[in-house]
């Protein structure tokens, strides 16, 4: 079935918009920086309307829409108070780390469609919790992962699944910034009390699903796992705030050795803050071939620069680069927000469904729990 918006004949810039049937009702939970992307994309849409917003911060929800020139939104001081009032078809989901299972689960019970940011949740009960709250309700979960939406990132996929590579036996992923603690809004992303989770959770989760979605989601079966804030703790990080560092309490670094299915192996590093620039580049070793990602600070749109394939041709080693393709960022984030409500329209599958990133969330919830008890661990995703 073709995308609602392909039946669009006119672009909203025109000052006429073709769509006349009724609106999905839209509510955004949660109004950081994140959410002005959804908010924007939301509004590109002319099939929906944005008709509530919650967030638990006074008059925090009402600026913004204020400064997006966005009218005729309800606020509400919190996701509850909305829900109840409310008759919402879909909601996005923008809070802080430790909210996105209660604010999903909620929404999922109320009868209504969610889309939630990354990372899934903070830990895997978590995220099995939200899992079944989807099933139960017969209601989309789709997670935020808008790299999905990057033609380079499918074309990683597309490479791995052609076979080309062979068998894939080793995967090192990762990445991360020399200087780069999220703190520009605040200390949302850096107090256990919010986030939860540090740069395993922000970045790593990227780095991450890039890989396993090429691969087709192997399970995890065992994680040796290290974090460490060595930069986060420090007051010279900050310098116009020097008293984040005594706030920071999550991981600004972390590593793990990842035993997957099948005999695979998965080495994983990433970082907000480090002495190096860069922790080494995404690399898949397969036995008839080998494929070389240029590594990023934060794999949250496309890739750096072109990947080049190891491969061989009549008995001799070829390298192939790989030409990156052009991208927009922003456009990401409508695909992210059109593919979600398409899924909604006409009844299909979750974009980026709860299922894959289960997998994505067992790993880092391995790599927090291996860290936190200085060994490795097992790792069992329960049954949905």
């Amino acid at each position: 079935m073709s995308s609602i918006a392909d039946r669009f004949k006119e672009e909203q810039t025109t000052g006429t918009v073709s769509y006349q049937g009724p609106k999905l009702k839209v509510g955004i939970i949660g109004v950081g920086w994140i959410s002005e992307a959804h908010i924007v994309s939301y509004l590109r849409c002319p099939d929906v309307q944005i008709v509530a917003a919650a967030d638990l911060v006074p008059g925090k929800a009402e600026a913004l829409f204020e400064k997006l020139g966005v009218t005729g939104v309800r606020f509400y001081p919190n996701h509850k108070a909305m829900l109840e009032a409310e008759k919402l078809d879909v909601v996005s989901v923008c809070t802080y780390n430790r909210a996105h299972a209660e604010c999903t689960i909620d929404a999922l019970n109320a009868g209504i469609h969610v889309l939630v940011e990354k990372p899934m949740s903070v830990t895997l009960d978590e995220a099995v919790a939200m899992c079944r709250a989807e099933k139960e309700s017969g209601k989309i979960l789709s997670i935020g992962f808008q790299p999905r939406f990057d033609e380079n990132m499918q074309q990683i996929k597309k490479i791995v699944q052609s076979g080309e590579l062979g068998k894939i036996y080793y995967v090192q992923t990762g990445g991360g910034r020399r200087r780069g603690i999220p703190t520009p809004y605040g200390t949302s992303f850096i107090t256990d009390e919010t986030a939860g989770i540090g740069a395993v959770g922000d970045i790593g989760c990227y780095s991450l699903d890039m890989v396993l979605n090429a691969l087709g989601d192997p399970k995890p079966l065992t994680v040796s796992g290290y974090k460490s804030a060595y930069f986060g703790t420090q007051p010279e990080t900050y310098p116009k705030h020097p008293e984040y560092a005594g706030e920071f309490s999550v991981d600004d670094f972390a590593a793990a050795f990842i035993r997957m299915e099948d005999g695979l192996i998965l080495d994983f590093r990433i970082a907000w803050a480090m002495n190096m620039d860069t922790p080494g580049d995404t690399i898949l070793l397969g036995t008839k071939g080998g494929l070389r990602i240029p590594s990023t600070e934060c794999w949250n749109g496309s890739m750096s620069g072109p990947m080049t394939l190891y491969h061989e041709v009549a008995g001799q080693s070829v390298e192939t680069t790989l030409p990156i393709l052009p991208n927009d960022f922003s456009e990401l984030f409508y695909r992210k927000i059109r593919s979600f409500l398409d899924a909604v329209e006409t009844g299909g599958k979750a974009p980026v469904s709860s299922s894959e990133i289960l997998i994505n969330q067992a790993i880092i919830d391995g790599i927090v729990r291996s860290a936190n008890a200085g060994h490795e661990v097992t790792v069992e995703i329960p049954e949905i």
